[in-house]
């Protein structure tokens, strides 16, 4: 199982505490006890959520599902996570590029973490708690018809608004990454 050492935890849960406290619009009507509650029960996930945090996501609560019970955090650093930039979206698209791969695919790194990639609709919920990635762009989850012809979708902010664009899933450059999410 991936842990953490107790100081890991430790210094973990201040931080997502002091940035629960200190971002109130994001998640509001929720309470930091209960969520640490929820943290500490779940350790994988806590592993996981440090993992967010040393690749540059700065993971935050941005919902919470009625129906599960479950918190949901995303990376909500001002710009695409930067330990997560330069990769092309998934194990297909790196395998079948002949020069210069990247080191990394989003999918493969996503799932290495225990996280998944926004969909657009929840990258266009990202915006609406704030501006995100006016210099950066993310990968989001791409739908089949569009990947089986080699495509994969990335957003970024631009001119006040969120943009979609496409690509090819071999692609990758210095400014875009991904953004994930947890259910805790």
């Amino acid at each position: 199982m991936k842990d953490l050492s107790p100081e890991q935890r430790e210094e973990l849960l201040a931080t997502l505490k002091a940035r629960f406290e200190k971002n109130m619009n994001r998640h509001e009507g929720l309470e930091w006890p209960e969520i640490q509650t929820k943290l500490e029960a779940n350790l994988e996930k806590l592993w996981s959520l440090h993992e967010m945090e040393e690749s540059g996501g700065e993971p935050d609560v941005v919902g919470f599902d009625e129906q599960t019970g479950e918190y949901i955090f995303f990376d909500c650093s001002a710009e695409s996570p930067k330990g997560r930039r330069s990769v092309c979206y998934d194990r297909e698209a790196l395998e079948a590029r002949k020069k210069h791969k990247p080191e990394n695919s989003a999918m493969d790194l996503a799932a290495a973490m225990g996280i998944e990639i926004l969909t657009e609709e929840q990258y266009r919920k990202l915006q609406n708690l704030g501006s995100f990635d006016l210099k950066t762009s993310s990968w989001v989850q791409t739908p089949d018809n569009i990947r089986k012809l080699g495509g994969a979708l990335f957003c970024d902010r631009r001119y006040d608004t969120v943009f979609v664009y496409h690509n090819g899933a071999d692609s990758y450059y210095g400014a875009r990454g991904f953004r994930g999410s947890l259910r805790v």
